[in-house]
């Protein structure tokens, strides 16, 4: 299963299950920082990034605010995604503060 993990202005292409809000704060949290010889908590694990994929294939979105605008090509994605009926999560708050869940679905 691979999806797309979006904070702000960035954006991940990640191989794993659909990350419940406190896994994708977490996983956030962790690719967001360059941490030079820091191995991956165990309870990340499950998730990786990678760096080729079909957007044919992207199975969720999660979208966790953050610095920056979303590119205008990742809001295309979203938008396609959406069109093929995958719900857009979208969390309130950002990955350094404990939000709620946002709406259901980033595109109207």
């Amino acid at each position: 299963m691979v999806g797309i993990l979006v904070h702000g202005g960035n954006h991940f292409i990640v191989r794993g299950v659909l990350p419940n809000r406190d896994m994708a704060l977490a996983l956030v949290r962790h690719w967001s920082l360059i941490q030079i010889g820091q191995e991956t908590p165990l309870s990340l694990q499950q998730w990786q990034i990678v760096t080729r994929e079909f957007r044919e294939n992207l199975e969720w979105a999660v979208v966790v605010p953050g610095e920056g605008d979303i590119s205008a090509a990742v809001q295309l994605l979203l938008r396609e995604l959406a069109d093929r009926g995958i719900t857009i999560h979208e969390l309130s708050g950002d990955a350094s503060s404990e939000g709620s869940p946002g709406p259901s679905c980033f595109l109207a």
